[in-house]
């Protein structure tokens, strides 16, 4: 009697043999449990590192500092894959570190994750990938990928583990990028990576995660900026209340946010940036209540499950990625913009940052908060 078959698993291993994908090896559990995963599939994995910018031999800064680029080279032996450490300094620097100071400067809140992702982690390194012969691109994201054949569009959902999900941050991918990425963990838990990780043998399974802006140390972005923007740009300027009564005084737009609370000065009660005007060069502060709206314009929209916004649409939509998701109404307007009006006012929408618009599990589209 033959063996049963599973003809899915069949199937799908047929489907991955011989198959090329690079990986993008940070040296984080992620990744680097991205990698085992395929390699145990059947994928001719390749795993590559980004060095990026300031980051010298002795430096232990984000996740692609030499201590990451030594534990990714670490598992890629482990597993038995080759692994390269390619320089992205000038990439880096040019698409995302100029990207980010560029914003501030303007009064604006950047994401510089968003931009990495699109122009360098699934664009330059996409192209090598490609260069290489390779079928795919892999990484650690937390988000899934599916091909719709009847809208014959890729689409992108959300991970499995809605307190990791990183769907927000790959928005801006086109069709031809999510047509040639993988996303191994977009089915998993961090908590069963973890466990898969440990039972791969992977001495980073219990490394921790790096935070907020990866590439800055202490995550002080302002320290940064000083660092890296010519002083002359940060022009001291008035704080005001919304009415323009002066208050007090600001060392540079670049260093405030909206929402911020500190650094503005002693009040009698407790007052918010509420909004940044670079042509005046002041900065505006106010209540809380100040802070909530129930309506902005998004600009450089990308559309995933659809070509393009035909008519007015009901979807969920996020104003950052740790906010809640809103009941709203996108209007097309001209020029590739929207007009999104929430159904609840939103608190602290900044300027700079992304709306991301959802259905259920999937992502729509979305844009930059103008």
């Amino acid at each position: 009697m033959l063996p049963f078959i599973d003809f899915r698993v069949f199937i799908f291993c047929l489907d991955s043999m011989k198959k090329r994908v690079v990986v993008a090896m940070s040296g984080g559990v992620d990744s680097s449990t991205a990698a085992s995963i395929l390699a145990k599939q059947g994928y001719e994995v390749i795993g590559v590192s980004m060095r990026l910018p300031n980051l010298g031999e002795t430096s232990e800064v984000g996740c692609c500092g030499i201590r990451g680029i030594d534990d990714a080279r670490n598992v890629a032996q482990k597993i038995g894959i080759p692994f390269y450490a390619l320089n992205y300094e000038r990439e880096f620097e040019d698409k995302v570190i100029d990207y980010l100071c560029r914003e501030y400067e303007n009064g604006r809140t950047p994401n510089p994750c968003i931009v990495c992702n699109e122009k360098v982690k699934l664009g330059s390194l996409l192209d090598k990938a490609k260069s290489l012969n390779a079928d795919y691109l892999a990484t650690g994201h937390y988000a899934r990928i599916e091909y719709d054949k009847l809208s014959k569009r890729y689409l992108l959902k959300k991970g499995k583990d809605k307190a990791k999900d990183q769907s927000y941050f790959l928005f801006s991918l086109s069709q031809e990028q999510l047509s040639h990425s993988i996303f191994p963990l977009g089915d998993y838990t961090k908590s069963g990576v973890r466990r898969l990780a440990k039972e791969f043998g992977l001495k980073v399974h219990d490394k921790v995660a790096s935070q907020e802006i990866c590439f800055v140390p202490g995550n002080d972005y302002r320290e940064f900026l000083r660092a890296r923007v010519d002083t002359e740009k940060f022009v001291s300027g008035a704080i005001v209340n919304r009415d323009g009564k002066i208050l007090g005084e600001h060392q540079g737009i670049a260093f405030y946010t909206i929402g911020q609370r500190k650094g503005i000065g002693a009040h009698k009660k407790p007052f918010y940036v509420t909004a940044i005007d670079k042509e005046t060069n002041t900065v505006v502060i106010g209540e809380e209540k100040e802070l909530f709206q129930d309506k902005l314009v998004a600009e450089n929209v990308n559309w995933v499950d659809r070509e393009k916004l035909v008519e007015t649409t009901e979807v969920k939509a996020r104003i950052r990625h740790k906010h809640p998701e809103s009941e709203a109404t996108i209007f097309p307007l001209n020029g590739g913009k929207v007009r999104v009006e929430f159904a609840q006012p939103q608190r602290a929408i900044a300027p700079g940052q992304a709306v991301v618009f959802y259905r259920e599990e999937t992502v729509v589209g979305g844009g930059w908060i103008a």
